[in-house]
């Protein structure tokens, strides 16, 4: 079993910057690939990054791709998610995942945190 927390997420205005945070509980966190997906409102969940268990691969949605940052420190059980440049269309809320196997896709994971609110106004 794997618990998640989300922090991180604030009002912010377009252009700048966030570090959102997950942290873990448990000791098999370096196990599991982690995921970042974002909600927006009226609007299906959508992959926004996603790390293997030692950090070796990441995979990125286009959208992000150059903006943000997936990165994590299995020592401290946090994944992290580092949003530059930000758009008033990256507004959801951002959720982490965990999965034993790195994928793309929602239903593939197993763990998810209850989310972070990142709000980006123009």
């Amino acid at each position: 079993q794997v618990q998640l927390a989300e922090s991180g997420g604030g009002l912010v205005q377009a252009g700048g910057s966030l570090r959102l945070s997950c942290a873990a509980s448990g000791r098999t966190f370096s196990k599991y690939a982690m995921g970042w997906f974002r909600q927006a409102p009226g609007k299906e969940r959508e992959f926004v990054a996603a790390i293997s268990w030692n950090g070796g691969r990441a995979y990125y949605a286009d959208s992000v791709k150059g903006r943000f940052t997936i990165s994590r420190d299995n020592a401290k059980n946090t994944v992290y998610l580092q949003v530059n440049s930000l758009k008033p269309e990256d507004t959801a809320v951002y959720y982490c995942a965990a999965d034993l196997a790195i994928t793309t896709e929602a239903r593939h994971y197993d763990y998810w945190g209850r989310g972070t609110q990142v709000t980006v106004s123009s």
